[in-house]
């Protein structure tokens, strides 16, 4: 899957946008209806949609883990990054612009893609329930993250013109929720196969689809159906991999027991990943212990002292979520401080070179299965199973050599499952939108500068001008 996602037709990589209107319609150069015929076409066109996202989630961190606690941006010169780790965003920022268009775009192509297949020959498409799982589940991820990251958002289940864009307000994310998300991943679940073999590896499963819907119902505070979603996904032989260190080595097979989904990359064919070297501090003695060759590294994501402190020292997370050196010969040398172009600290989590600059190997996982215990834990927990919430959790905690919890009340156990997904999940995208659901964003962040609007990001001003009028688009709050 990694080299078949991003291997297109030439119709479909033609597509162009008119920048003169909201990222809602994609313009295509060719006729539709001259593409969406065989088995193949349809392929083609989600193999599409997967092409932008994985341009979106080249720098999904930015929104997932920069604003929270556990990352900073020590560097001055990265403008963007700076702003976001300081809560002093601007809608003028080309990731909240770009971020709005790439999501977008991968709703329309998997709105054209069911709106053409729904009439297709299943004789001749061999695929079709297939291919309508997987734009479905698709456009359910986009518009999962479009209201985690904007809030309420205009709301398109079918191609539209560019005229009706202009009339296309936002939706409330309560309805985007109950009436795109949820049902999408619901069909997507009886669409899906639970396994892939050979080149289709790496495309979406049922177990995704019901992973993904248990986040969907952990997000909303729905954690009787979150429960039972989750607790599905634990009978779908997925299971935790023994050294949690083997999770962030790519010279092994991304897809293992304990990966339920990524976003794909692949090296050596110019559809690689950047955040290996994007997220790596700009020192020779660090970039050639780890056998960084080409490119320039970008200096951004270093994990903060406070997270480091909060770590158990026993617990061998710490050493590969954050780092200050490298030891060479039994001796440790830091990133060097006379540097201040360095970052000072650095995850391990991405360290994947390649003969290229910003083409490595090294996927981004969406959903993996510690999560989902850890969400599960979380379910149980709210709905008043503390004891069977404590299990899952200490799955997660004895994988890397920590002692189970016992005999903890509600609330305290509450706190433990929070701070695991810390440890756990650093700079994989989930700390602010965990802090955010659980209502804790402003009591935790408050103090580096956020503010109560700022629970959601700006809305691209170009788009606010482009509509022109606050009674469709209006801007969020205090932005």
């Amino acid at each position: 899957m990694k080299k078949i996602f991003f291997l297109l037709t030439g119709a479909l990589l033609t597509v162009s946008c008119n920048k003169d209107f909201i990222e809602i319609l994609p313009i295509s150069t060719v006729s539709v209806e001259a593409v969406y015929k065989t088995d193949k076409d349809f392929q083609d066109a989600i193999t599409a949609a997967y092409n932008t996202l994985q341009t979106q989630y080249q720098t999904f961190w930015k929104f997932g883990d920069l604003p929270g606690e556990d990352i900073a941006e020590e560097i001055p010169n990265q403008f963007e990054n700076v702003a976001i780790d300081q809560f002093n965003v601007d809608s003028r920022l080309s990731i909240i612009g770009s971020s709005w268009q790439n999501y977008y775009r991968m709703i329309f192509r998997a709105n054209t893609l069911l709106a053409k297949i729904e009439s297709a020959d299943a004789a001749i498409v061999k695929n079709k329930p297939r291919y309508i799982g997987e734009a479905r589940f698709l456009r359910a991820l986009a518009y999962f993250d479009l209201v985690r990251i904007f809030g309420d958002v205009p709301f398109v289940t079918k191609p539209i013109t560019v005229q009706e864009t202009y009339k296309t307000g936002r939706e409330k994310a309560d309805r985007i929720y109950d009436e795109i998300i949820i049902k999408d991943l619901m069909d997507a679940e009886t669409k899906l196969p639970p396994k892939y073999t050979g080149a289709d590896v790496g495309r979406p499963t049922s177990g995704a689809a019901s992973a993904l819907l248990g986040r969907v119902y952990l997000t909303r505070k729905d954690f009787v159906n979150a429960e039972a979603k989750l607790t599905k996904v634990t009978s779908m032989g997925y299971a935790l991999l023994p050294n949690f260190r083997d999770l962030f080595d790519y010279s092994k097979n991304e897809h293992h027991n304990e990966y339920i989904f990524d976003v794909e990359y692949e090296e050596g064919i110019n559809e690689g990943s950047i955040f290996p070297l994007a997220l790596f501090p700009f020192a020779k003695v660090i970039t050639d212990f780890y056998g960084f060759t080409s490119g320039t590294p970008g200096n951004s994501g270093s994990p903060t002292e406070t997270l480091f402190q909060a770590f158990d020292s026993s617990d061998p997370r710490r050493a590969i979520t954050v780092n200050y050196g490298v030891t060479i010969n039994g001796v440790f040398v830091p990133v060097p401080t006379q540097s201040i172009q360095a970052s000072k600290s650095f995850t391990t989590k991405y360290i994947a070179p390649s003969a290229i600059a910003g083409d490595s190997k090294a996927n981004w996982k969406v959903i993996r299965y510690a999560d989902v215990l850890l969400m599960l834990a979380e379910a149980l927990n709210e709905n008043s199973k503390s004891t069977e919430a404590a299990t899952y959790l200490n799955q997660v905690r004895k994988r890397v050599g920590l002692t189970g919890y016992t005999n903890l009340s509600q609330s305290d156990l509450r706190e433990k499952i929070y701070l695991e997904r810390r440890f756990e999940l650093t700079m994989e995208g989930h700390r602010w939108f965990d802090l955010v659901r659980t209502g804790r964003s402003l009591a935790t962040l408050q103090k580096l500068g956020m503010k109560a609007n700022m629970v959601v990001f700006p809305l691209p001003l170009a788009q606010i001008q482009i509509i022109n009028d606050p009674a469709v688009l209006p801007q969020n709050p205090g932005y």
